[in-house]
């Protein structure tokens, strides 16, 4: 009797022990710091040792010496330099107009009550998923021999050589992969957008005589001009750093007409033994990058409040 009370009373004091837990504010810190670690590592530390091999004459390997600013002030008198930032600029601000215009026009009319609307949005962004250097060099078959030889078939005579063997035509060849591919995206953002504008809006349009041209000047681009902002910053960014786009294409040719500043920087730094040289040209396109796309997002929301 007695031993049964002691362990039952025994058993009574025995409290199973407190699992341990961790503050909110700990479980963040322990979220987000592996994801830190790798950032740091793989991003911040190589961009720190970009600056670094920016003021010095390293071709990438070997010794090494200081040079100063004598890199930075050599980028602004090379004129193959000046050229691939030109042509960077040229490609980006075509590609960016012609993408939203393109984009947009096609999320209008998906976004309309057609049949097939839902597989018609996923066959649409199948261009963002898909490599672009795969893509790439199945557009470089076409331009390079299918179009020409239909071209040859139809007579005509502008079409009957490849547009990437010129270099005044080879640029509108990396314009078109750069829009069929990067249009996807601006797509699904505009869905996303005219999604939000109210059936009402147009109802009410309508019975006051609204063509479809004043409902979109009016109700649907003043409604969407925030995504609008969102998709023109990015093209524009992309854009300015078009790199596999040209390597499938032309890879900077005829001679250098079609070099971006990041294929210049590539080929330079890596193949070229101007690693210390180029890095100051990425030092200078990271600065221009980031400025455009502050200007651009500035002045397009200063425009959103007065649409």
């Amino acid at each position: 009797m007695t031993t049964t009370s002691t362990a039952t009373a025994a058993q009574t004091h025995e409290q199973p022990r407190p699992k341990r837990s961790f503050s909110p504010r700990t479980s963040f810190y322990l979220m987000v710091a592996p994801a830190l670690v790798l950032f740091f590592v793989f991003h911040t530390v190589p961009v720190i040792q970009g600056v670094f091999y920016s003021f010095t004459d390293s071709p990438g390997y070997g010794t090494f010496d200081f040079v100063g600013l004598r890199n930075y002030l050599a980028l602004f008198t090379d004129a193959r330099v000046l050229h691939a930032y030109g042509f960077t600029f040229l490609i980006a601000a075509v590609a960016t107009v012609a993408v939203n215009i393109i984009a947009l026009g096609i999320a209008i009319g998906l976004n309309a009550r057609i049949k097939w609307r839902t597989t018609l949005r996923g066959v649409y962004f199948v261009p963002n998923i898909l490599a672009i250097l795969i893509v790439g060099y199945i557009f470089n078959y076409l331009f390079s021999n299918s179009l020409p030889a239909l071209g040859e078939k139809l007579g005509i005579e502008w079409l009957s050589t490849s547009l990437l063997t010129d270099a005044s035509t080879a640029w509108l060849g990396i314009v078109i992969l750069a829009v069929w591919q990067s249009a996807a995206f601006n797509i699904i953002i505009y869905l996303a957008g005219l999604q939000t504008v109210p059936t009402d809006l147009y109802e009410a349009a309508a019975i006051d005589g609204a063509g479809a041209w004043r409902q979109f000047r009016s109700i649907t681009f003043p409604m969407i001009a925030g995504f609008f902002t969102i998709n023109m910053v990015l093209s524009l960014k992309g854009f300015l750093q078009v790199f596999d786009h040209i390597v499938a294409l032309t890879g900077g040719g005829p001679g250098t007409s079609t070099e971006s500043v990041a294929l210049l920087i590539y080929k330079g730094g890596f193949q070229g033994g101007e690693y210390g040289y180029q890095s100051a040209n990425s030092v200078i396109f990271f600065i221009v990058i980031v400025t455009l796309s502050i200007l651009q997002l500035r002045f397009l929301q200063k425009r959103e409040t007065s649409v």
